[in-house]
């Protein structure tokens, strides 16, 4: 492993929180991450988002100290933990399986550690009890995993991290395996809880969803390589690349037509039915989404979908237009975003 020495003078200047510098995982040949530099501050919530294989978890696994950093620094409230081993960083993880003891009861499974180490008794009733009620765990106590909701047991999962006091929290997809409804219940809660834990937060996902409504930054990964890091808002509105445009928004954003090497790409809910004077279309479809409905149409410049009110009336024939403003420019060949606008 290739790592660097600090200069006089670096660990004190290091910022407060987490900062990655360069950080790379190379294993048989093959670039699982490259070149990873980020700071994340105390209180902040990451997203670590992208498509499977892109190296969210890598990532995760070489802030664990689960895997070894081929080079590159991890830097943690100015310390270096590039090479120290997995139970000396303070850092907790939370993993989509629950990985809780069946055979163990809610306070059990949260006291296991927290003996372990050694802790006296007394203090491991006041730290769980505190922890039960940042939860609302009460009433819960008593029961095991098998008698628990799948929300119930990812708070028992969390609660088990937080009690570590890490100064590092990292999140493995923790709700994947609950419902659409819980999922949007517990997201401000656990952005709440991240936030107000005063240390960072890194949340690795492949639900844009979840990441737009949670993460105070996104860092958007594909193929091993940060493609674009800033807040929600930037990366939706102001993707870098392609990659980004596409990767982000539901229903995906359109990409019409190249023309003279360029890519224009829309968002659906950018583009609107006129009477006249706009592209012509066609209808091919239509799906109502409650309060909305999306129109499936087809152009002389290839496919697009339109986001509309529910009681948009439809009246043949149809045109669409859009401001020029919400139109997206990208290089045909290379994907990166162009700033010129049409031409």
């Amino acid at each position: 492993m290739e790592t660097r020495r600090p200069q006089a003078g670096e660990a004190d200047a290091a910022m407060s929180g987490l900062e990655l510098q360069r950080l790379c995982r190379h294993q048989a040949g093959r670039a699982l991450l490259e070149d990873l530099s980020l700071q994340v501050a105390p209180g902040e919530v990451l997203a670590l988002l992208g498509p499977s294989g892109c190296g969210k978890t890598t990532t995760l696994r070489l802030l664990a100290g689960l895997d070894p950093v081929s080079s590159g620094r991890i830097l943690l409230n100015g310390r270096e933990i590039t090479a120290e081993p997995a139970g000396a960083r303070q850092v907790a993880m939370v993993f989509q399986s629950y990985a809780l003891y069946p055979h163990l009861t809610v306070v059990g499974n949260l006291e296991l550690g927290l003996e372990v180490r050694g802790m006296p008794a007394a203090q491991r009733r006041d730290r769980i009890a505190a922890v039960i009620d940042l939860l609302q765990l009460q009433g819960l106590e008593l029961r095991r995993p098998a008698q628990l909701s799948g929300g119930q047991r990812q708070r028992v999962a969390l609660a088990r991290a937080l009690l570590r006091q890490p100064q590092l929290m990292l999140l493995d997809e923790p709700m994947s395996n609950l419902d659409a409804q819980l999922r949007d219940a517990l997201r401000p809660e656990l952005r709440q809880l991240l936030r107000g834990s005063g240390h960072p937060a890194i949340y690795v996902t492949h639900d844009q969803q979840e990441a737009l409504g949670l993460a105070d930054r996104i860092a958007v990964l594909h193929q091993g390589r940060l493609q674009q890091l800033g807040t929600p808002h930037a990366l939706y509105h102001d993707p870098a690349n392609l990659f980004v445009a596409s990767f982000l928004g539901r229903p995906a954003i359109n990409l019409l037509a190249a023309e003279a090497g360029r890519q224009l790409a829309l968002r659906p809910e950018h583009l609107q039915l006129v009477s006249q004077g706009g592209l012509p279309v066609q209808l091919r479809q239509r799906e109502w989404l409650g309060a909305q409905q999306l129109l499936w149409l087809e152009s002389s410049r290839g496919p697009l979908k339109l986001l509309c009110g529910a009681d948009q009336t439809l009246e043949e024939p149809l045109e669409v237009s859009w401001r020029v403003d919400r139109e997206l420019w990208f290089d045909a060949s290379s994907g990166e975003r162009c700033r010129l606008g049409p031409l």
